[in-house]
């Protein structure tokens, strides 16, 4: 008994039909190449391609301050314990820490599938955790803030002034520039790096301390009680408590030459007579200057 041969299926079919069409007109085939290569040629240089593709790591930045203490203090006092107390918390995939004279920074990366905002919370309860360790004369608690770390500056500018001092234009770029830069639309942050904020530095001359049998500790005491800002008290009435409040902040170096920090045998002691006192800037040993520029 004779059976059929069995047909090719049907997509067989379709396939050789579609080289097919290809290899009886060469000429057709050469000239679309030819198209889709041009085509190709033309369109590269317009493909978005972004260098820094967006990322969002789960990277935590903490910043710590203690104005004038060495970095050296500043990574044993102030640094390591944040850091042990930040080994506690999971998902830490890198710690690291730079200190520097009168700051710490110390920045955390989680792993990938770790939430930021729960890592945020634990940072500060972390923090919390560890206020109680940490120098009792710093002015702030330890900060901290979201990072990406593939983010990049996309402007940098240079400003220069001849005329001005550091300090001065420095207080000006920050107050003024750095201000309205923020609130164009699209700019999430801006930040002033070089600059030398302006302070009254009050240089003690040790021989003259000993002679008075004073302490920094003093000296320091007296210049916190000089420059309050606190209600110095009420008087109540009939429906109603009034408060007195005196500013008693001073800014002057002048002002600061005339602290008394003590009395001996009835006589006051001045902050002049043991220490020089000038307006000058918060670090001398930091500043930034365009092409060398001075």
């Amino acid at each position: 008994m004779d059976h059929p041969e069995p047909k090719e299926k049907s997509g067989n079919l379709s396939y050789s039909s579609f080289s097919s069409w290809f290899i009886n007109r060469p000429v057709a085939t050469v000239l679309m190449t030819c198209a889709i290569i041009l085509l190709g040629i033309f369109a590269f240089p317009r493909l978005p391609v972004a260098p820094l593709p967006q990322a969002d790591f789960p990277t935590i930045r903490i910043s710590a301050n203690l104005p004038g203490a060495s970095p050296e203090t500043m990574a044993s006092a102030v640094a390591t314990p944040l850091e042990t107390e930040f080994t506690a918390i999971p998902g830490i995939t890198e710690m690291t820490s730079s200190n520097s004279l009168g700051s710490t920074n110390i920045t955390l990366q989680f792993e990938l599938d770790k939430d930021i905002d729960t890592a945020a919370q634990e940072v500060q309860a972390a923090i919390n955790s560890v206020s109680g360790r940490l120098p009792d004369d710093m002015p702030n608690s330890p900060t901290w803030r979201k990072v990406n770390p593939a983010d990049s500056p996309v402007l940098i500018l240079t400003v220069n002034d001849p005329y001005l001092p550091l300090t001065e234009l420095s207080d000006l770029i920050e107050v003024n520039l750095a201000r309205q830069l923020t609130q164009i639309s699209g700019v999430g942050e801006a930040n002033v790096f070089g600059v030398q904020r302006p302070a009254i530095r009050i240089a003690v001359q040790p021989d003259r301390l000993a002679s008075y049998r004073l302490t920094m500790q003093d000296i320091r005491v007296a210049l916190q009680e000089a420059s309050v800002n606190r209600a110095k008290g009420s008087v109540p009435g009939e429906s109603m408590v009034s408060t007195f409040e005196t500013n008693d902040q001073i800014f002057s170096a002048e002002d600061y030459q005339n602290v008394i920090i003590t009395y001996v045998n009835g006589t006051p002691i001045y902050v002049r007579d043991v220490a020089k006192v000038a307006l000058g800037p918060q670090d001398i040993y930091s500043a930034a200057f365009p092409n060398g520029q001075r």
